[in-house]
């Protein structure tokens, strides 16, 4: 380690010579910020003090010379209106005046001229202007006229004389701080110039100092690094140059000779890999002809089983129906059994079929109109509903992209599951909805059965898990698990809405068309820029479209209090 802290490190080398550039140029910046204090001070000086004080004292002789003709115009023709000139000069004077003294409250001189001007004027109104507007207003313009005389004219001359004057001293002005602008500005630019020739001495010195501590030890140390990677790993490798290039070097060296042990457990660990990588992958041809097969041996054993079931089904029936009465009770009740079983046998195998063929036997997607799907769940779901004497009722509902049987499936499911959960004491209601959430269409349907508590709130998706015993509701408990796949493998997602009140109410997702999605984002701009608010959408509603194409807005346990429901009711029983 002492080796390496002899003489300068790289660090210290390039802190020392940052360290006296930096010093330069704080010290130019200093000298430059005085000096620019100092030429803003004067353009300020230059800009906003003479410069307004030329301005203003023009516009004061102007000022003046209106009052003199407003004067001269009223005694010939002793009309008052003549006279409104002069009254507005006199208050426009007096606030020239008062900028003018403000203005000038760091030139003398010009406040010394300026009390002049405002000596002889005041002179003037009144000695001339007032006697001459008095002397008109009481003997007539002829009077006036004869106080207008050669002195008068005189000593307004004077007057215009020393306005003059005090412009003639406001450019006297003006000039010496134009003067010290153009002294303060050459010094700043001379400042500048120093201040790029030290930048420029700098980064010379810097490079060169670079090219020999850095460049040239770290082109040599690249050099035997690059041997080493192209395979001579016995290759030592040294440093030269500042002390970390040094000690990068023995760290170099260590490693090359570490990575040199270590290469053969390298080469055997890879050999080792790409065995295990031969395994996996017959392993995973393995699993994939044996999934092939599974699903083969499932849909033909489902099939095959199809017709012994049919069998047994058909001749217990028979027995059933041929025997009934003329057994013993027991022996009807084991027929029956028998019957019940192989029945719930087939919708078992039904059941697994059709959760098998999702995603599978496809017909492709295509544009879907879920009020025509509505329709289609109304008219399956119509013999349930009748025996349940239940009411279906949607609102107008989205074109998306999907299958359409699938579609068809996974509302039958939820409708049924609605009118099926029902409470008994209650008539069942079944309302559809749907809300353009984001990009994506969310679908509910809410009945006021019998509801789902929250903690089954998850368990009710998954494949033959079932809340109830199958006497008190029958079923194969696959249903909701089919909504759940055919839901995801239309890209959205599905759940129970543990939030609402009464009964159950199941929501899912599905991705809305492009464009629904641009229509709905021109509607909510316009009505953003307008302040419109936007109603709740968690309160859960009924609308139902009426013939003029307009929506109303109700709760499912309300509808059957209005006359009408528009057309989008479905009523059985």
């Amino acid at each position: 380690m002492k080796a390496y802290e002899q003489g300068w490190t790289l660090r210290r080398r390039v802190a020392a010579l940052l360290g006296v550039v930096l010093a330069l140029l704080l010290g130019l910046a200093a000298a430059e910020a005085v000096v620019a204090a100092k030429n803003r001070q004067n353009i300020d000086a230059v800009l906003i003090r003479t410069g307004p004080l030329r301005v203003q004292a023009q516009e004061l002789m102007s000022v003046l010379l209106d009052q003199e003709t407003a004067v001269r115009g009223y005694a010939v023709n002793g009309d008052r209106s003549d006279l409104a000139p002069y009254q507005e000069g006199v208050q426009r004077e007096q606030s020239l005046l008062a900028s003018i003294r403000d203005l000038s409250a760091s030139y003398p001189d010009v406040r010394r001229e300026l009390g002049v001007v405002e000596q002889r004027t005041t002179q003037w109104r009144a000695q001339v202007a007032e006697p001459v507007i008095a002397t008109t207003e009481r003997s007539g313009p002829a009077a006036g006229r004869a106080l207008i005389t050669d002195r008068t004219r005189q000593q307004f001359d004077g007057i215009r004389a020393s306005v003059t004057t005090l412009q003639d001293e406001i450019l006297t002005v003006r000039k010496e701080a134009a003067d010290r602008v153009n002294s303060t500005s050459n010094a700043l630019v001379l400042l500048l110039i120093i201040a790029a020739l030290v930048v420029a001495v700098a980064g010379t010195v810097m490079l060169l100092s670079l090219d020999r501590i850095l460049i040239r030890p770290l082109a040599a140390l690249v050099g035997q690094v690059r041997e080493v990677a192209e395979g001579d790993y016995q290759h030592r490798i040294s440093g030269s140059g500042p002390p970390e290039f040094r000690r990068l070097a023995d760290d170099i060296d260590q490693m090359r000779q570490k990575i040199a042990q270590e290469l053969d457990e390298v080469r055997q660990a890879r050999e080792r890999i790409e065995w295990v990588n031969d395994q996996l992958q017959k392993q995973a041809e393995e699993l994939t002809r044996s999934n092939r097969d599974l699903e083969q041996f499932a849909y033909v054993a489902s099939h095959d089983l199809q017709e012994p079931l049919r069998k047994v089904a058909s001749f217990c029936q028979l027995l059933q129906r041929r025997y009934a009465g003329q057994l013993d009770e027991r022996a009807d009740q084991y027929i029956a059994f028998a019957v019940d079983g192989a029945q719930r046998m087939q919708r078992l195998i039904n059941d697994l079929l059709a959760f098998s063929r999702i995603g599978r036997l496809t017909t492709g997607f295509t544009e879907v109109d879920l009020n025509r799907v509505m329709g289609d769940v109304a008219g399956q779901t119509e013999a349930a509903r009748q025996y349940a004497d239940a009411e279906l009722t949607w609102d107008e509902m989205p074109t998306i992209r999907g299958e359409e049987p699938l579609l068809t499936n996974l509302l039958v499911n939820l409708v049924s599951n609605s009118v099926k959960f029902r409470r008994p004491d209650v008539p069942s209601k079944v309302h559809v909805s749907a809300r353009l959430v984001d990009d994506e269409w969310e679908i509910s349907c809410r009945d006021n059965g019998i509801g789902i508590e929250p903690e089954f709130a998850d368990k009710i998706f998954v494949i033959f898990q079932r809340l109830h015993s199958k006497d008190a509701y029958p079923g194969t408990g696959i249903g909701l698990a089919i909504v759940k796949k055919i839901v995801e493998y239309h890209g959205g997602r599905v759940w129970v809405d543990t939030d609402v009140e009464e009964g159950t109410t199941i929501r899912f997702t599905l991705p809305a068309l492009e464009a629904d999605i641009e229509a709905a984002r021109a509607a909510e701009n316009p009505a953003a820029e307008a302040g419109t608010a936007e109603p709740a959408e968690d309160a859960p509603v009924d609308v139902a479209r009426q013939p003029d194409g307009a929506a109303s807005e109700e709760p499912p346990a309300a509808a059957d209090r209005h006359d009408t429901n528009g057309g989008m009711k479905e009523t059985v029983g």
